[in-house]
């Protein structure tokens, strides 16, 4: 390279990581000020009754608890992304699968909502031979179903959530989250079902109508389908027991009807990529959450603050076997390309 290209180069590099470094700063911010947000209007001084009256034994056992439902949980998530992932010409042996799964718990502490995690997945998957292509897809496809299913599920729960949540106002954010979820996973399906071939002429529409194409196949085959729903459904359900493993991690009087109903909706609202691991944004969602279903909002942070805790655990277990393996997946034998 010329001094001429490198000169020309440093610039754009330097202004490169000066966007990079911007952005997370504003996601930082916007984290802190969520948390400020949510935490301004807590009792401290129930909060801190509510801890004593749970023992340090309890919390850490219903911790472990949810540390190991957060691993089953990456498990089953596994499972699925294999079954896509085969659809999209990059096939994955299961404990591959899993290893890059935990792995990207680690850098989902680290960026905002789940795109850290995919964007390492998707790079550990093309390392195996898959190609970006088919392992671009293979993760679209995946969080897509995924948010498919969470919307259907909250769409189910509506009945007794509006029994749970009395409050007008909290019916209406509801009804309105769950409307832009469906709609966007509809409208995601519909276009796989599109064949005009002006979706082939730009390069977005291209990949997105093909990525769309892969999930209506994967979806409503005869064989794929009901594995892929069953195992989407299981992992939301485990999101659900996490966090009613924090409720009784504290002696919350939640049962786990209301958990169920109240938790999809919030997951929801934090797969929104303006913070970092959800923090924040969870705390101020589930104070809110717990208020309008007539629950005590400082137990909806101590449960948010745990929730997260829980997860933060599990990263921090996946950032072991990314340091620990990381000379070993760089040898990963090719795979079939995509």
């Amino acid at each position: 390279m010329s001094d001429r290209a490198r000169s020309a180069h440093k610039p754009d590099s330097f202004r490169s990581r000066m966007r990079n470094f911007l952005v997370l700063a504003a996601r930082i911010s916007i984290s802190a000020f969520l948390l400020y947000f949510a935490l301004r209007g807590v009792d401290f001084a129930a909060l801190q009754l509510r801890l004593a009256r749970s023992s340090g034994v309890s919390i850490a056992g219903w911790m472990a608890v949810a540390v190991l439902t957060n691993l089953l949980q990456i498990a089953v998530s596994a499972t699925r992304w294999r079954e896509i992932s085969a659809r999209c010409d990059a096939p994955l042996q299961p404990s591959l699968a899993f290893r890059f799964c935990l792995i990207g718990t680690f850098f989902n502490q680290t960026l905002p909502s789940t795109i850290g995690g995919d964007a390492v997945r998707l790079w550990l998957l093309s390392k195996t031979g898959a190609g970006w292509r088919a392992a671009s897809y293979s993760i679209l496809v995946d969080r897509a179903v995924g948010l498919i299913m969470l919307a259907i599920i909250v769409v189910f729960s509506l009945p007794w959530s509006y029994q749970l949540i009395a409050d007008t106002q909290g019916r209406l954010a509801l009804v309105l989250v769950d409307l832009a979820a469906i709609s966007a996973g509809a409208g995601f399906l519909l276009l796989g079902a599109i064949p005009y071939a002006w979706l082939q002429k730009w390069w977005p529409t291209r990949h997105i109508h093909a990525c769309a194409v892969i999930a209506n196949r994967a979806i409503f085959d005869r064989h794929s389908g009901p594995k892929i729903a069953i195992l989407s459904f299981v992992v939301h359900f485990l999101t659900v027991v996490t966090a009613w493993c924090s409720v009784h991690a504290i002696s919350a009087p939640a049962n786990f009807e209301q958990v169920f109903f109240l938790i999809p909706p919030i997951v929801l609202i934090t797969m929104l990529p303006i913070s970092i691991a959800g923090w924040g944004v969870r705390e101020a969602t589930m104070i809110v959450a717990f208020g309008y279903a007539g629950l005590t909002q400082t137990d909806g942070l101590m449960v948010s603050v745990l929730f997260g805790a829980s997860y933060f655990i599990v990263g921090g277990i996946g950032g072991l076997v990314w340091i620990l393996g990381n000379e070993r997946l760089a040898r990963l034998p090719a795979m079939r390309a995509g």
